[in-house]
């Protein structure tokens, strides 16, 4: 049998990762002891194996992570108020399955971003759509896309993705106007799809940094009364790397 037309018919196909286990079978003597359906269902594996690595990374770039985090890299030392238990139960990803917010405060720096896009890497990889927005920076473009007629374009993959990372909520107060774009998005989401807010203040500090009581309400009632709550501590992450960096240089010294 010519093998060569077989691997280029393949690859015309696009089935690229078919053609290369095809050849490293007909390059491989032990395979000889396999049956046609053994080896063919180990070519099938390989190119669903293929095919679920690029969806997996075509999630992962349409996520537009800030961070390159994973679950495998977090920090859990005591002090930080990062719990495992808690942490690992949450990388199961039920509370994307459940419609469920994940509320992520603590002070700057300590590691907030990182706890939310490791949590949403693994969402990823579980074949999950995500999309990380800072919100001061998301409420500034929602408001030009509403004079140049990109809104509904802006809008869309917010309310679209199944896990939405809205990081450093309330950085500064809300206005009326942001409170009321903000609601949009909150309530498209609600109870429809899973949402992941991070901030440097306290939950019980949310209502009072929103000028409109009434939308401070209906935001908040949206977010919190089906949330996980992960409140960190501890001194400033990116403090502590540039100490220690600044050891290491002066032991290199």
């Amino acid at each position: 049998m010519l093998t060569q037309p077989t691997i280029e018919k393949l690859n015309s196909m696009k089935l690229t990762a078919m053609a290369r286990a095809f050849a490293d079978q007909m390059q491989c003597p032990d395979m000889a002891q396999l049956s046609f359906e053994e080896r063919f269902g180990l070519i099938v594996d390989y190119q669903m194996t293929d095919l679920e690595n690029r969806r997996m990374q075509n999630r992962l770039k349409n996520a537009k992570l800030r961070l390159s985090a994973s679950i495998e890299d977090l920090d859990f030392r005591q002090g930080r108020g990062v719990d495992r238990s808690q942490v690992m139960s949450l990388a199961g990803n039920q509370w994307v399955k459940s419609h469920h917010n994940i509320l992520v405060t603590g002070p700057t720096g300590a590691g907030k971003s990182y706890l939310a896009c490791a949590l949403a890497q693994k969402a990823c990889r579980d074949g999950h759509s995500v999309l990380y927005q800072r919100v001061p920076r998301l409420l500034q473009e929602i408001a030009v896309s509403r004079l140049d007629g990109r809104y509904n374009k802006i809008i869309a993959p917010l309310t679209k993705c199944e896990v939405l990372i809205l990081d450093d909520m309330l950085i500064s107060p809300l206005t009326r106007e942001e409170q009321r774009e903000l609601l949009e998005i909150v309530e498209e989401r609600y109870d429809r799809k899973a949402t992941v807010i991070t901030s440097q203040l306290p939950v019980r500090a949310w209502h009072d940094a929103m000028q409109d009581p009434t939308l401070a309400d209906a935001i908040l009632d949206r977010l919190v009364h089906n949330a996980y709550k992960l409140e960190l501590r501890g001194e400033s992450m990116r403090r502590k790397r540039s100490v220690l960096d600044q050891k290491t240089e002066t032991v290199t010294e």
